[in-house]
């Protein structure tokens, strides 16, 4: 029992460590592409930090544990949403590229609904069984390669002459890189083994454990990359961050998983994705609504999540954790 509760401190503190390098060589990178840090935080950093559900995800495909490859997607972009932007927002707030608003965040919604639809097989099409199928798979494969198109595209009318970001040489800022990449994994995965043994030696099910631990744990690179980037003023990294993973979640790690094995369906799931779908609405509408602010963030290009705000989306993560516990 000792032994893991060590291993998660020690993987804890190389997901740190890996966070930080992380963000400094993908900032590195962005300024001397020439563009935003919400771009690399779309794509390489929303890749790099994605990496342990996708290596979850293949193996519990493997051993044929599919309510946690699946709960770990769905449970990782509720806890990207209401815990890692909520506790970025109490941090001191953050300030989001209007892009983000009008393209990004739908698109995460997108990828949301297409899970509810694709998956549910018995519910909408009457089958006796609900199934990601391969077809299924590479449908949502499809929507990533238009994501990755739409990423690359606003590359080059996005320019990044604000932010003040020290520059690395191209080659220590790719070593940055790579070394914060593999940081996040290694962490990662040492301490989601770890709390999956806990988790397991505490009776828990495979269905509870992917939505809750195991989805936290591979979200902590997510949490540590936007939190470390928001300390250097880097905002929309942070929030290119955690919009990306949750498209890269469904559209490239699930679509992938399926592709090479398909996955049965739990129906169980169901009322967490109308969480994911619910979390991601409330999130476009706090970039909005903001009381006497209401017009002023209407006709503005620049969005805030404020502080109350954040507060909001925390304990309405803590209710839904609540709720999945009881629920067993």
């Amino acid at each position: 029992m000792i032994i893991p509760v060590l291993l998660i401190i020690v993987g804890l503190a190389i997901l740190i460590a890996g966070g930080e390098l992380l963000v400094r060589g993908a900032s590195s990178m962005a300024k001397k592409l020439g563009v935003s840090p919400l771009v690399i935080g779309l794509t390489v950093v929303a890749f790099g930090t994605s990496a342990p559900e996708l290596a979850v995800n293949i193996f519990s495909a493997i051993k044929g544990t599919a309510d946690i490859a699946i709960g770990n997607v769905i449970g990782s972009n509720i806890s990207n949403i209401l815990l890692i932007l909520g506790i970025c927002g109490l941090a001191g707030g953050l300030k989001v590229h209007n892009s983000t608003i009008r393209k990004e965040i739908p698109f995460a919604l997108l990828a949301a609904i297409l899970v509810f639809v694709l998956g549910n097989d018995a519910l909408l099409d009457g089958t006796g069984f609900s199934i990601l199928s391969r077809t299924d798979g590479i449908v949502l494969m499809a929507f990533f390669l238009i994501f990755l198109y739409y990423a690359f595209g606003i590359a080059k009318v996005q320019k990044d002459g604000e932010e003040k970001v020290k520059s690395y040489s191209w080659l220590l800022s790719i070593i940055l890189l790579l070394l914060g990449l593999v940081g996040l994994v290694a962490g990662g995965k040492l301490l989601v083994d770890n709390a999956v043994i806990l988790a397991r030696l505490a009776g828990l099910s495979e269905v509870l454990i992917g939505l809750t631990i195991v989805a936290v744990g591979t979200s902590l690179p997510e949490l540590v990359t936007s939190l470390i980037a928001l300390r250097h003023g880097h905002d929309d990294l942070a929030v290119g961050n955690i919009i990306g993973s949750n498209i890269f979640n469904v559209f490239w790690i699930l679509g992938l998983t399926s592709t090479i094995l398909p996955l049965q369906f739990n129906p169980a799931v169901n009322l967490d994705l109308l969480v994911n779908i619910g979390a991601t609405v409330i999130l476009l509408v706090f970039m909005f609504i903001q009381g006497r602010r209401f017009v002023e963030k209407m006709t503005s290009k620049t969005y805030r999540i404020d502080r109350w705000e954040g507060g909001i989306l925390v304990v309405s993560y803590i209710l839904y954790i609540t709720f999945l516990i009881y629920r067993g």
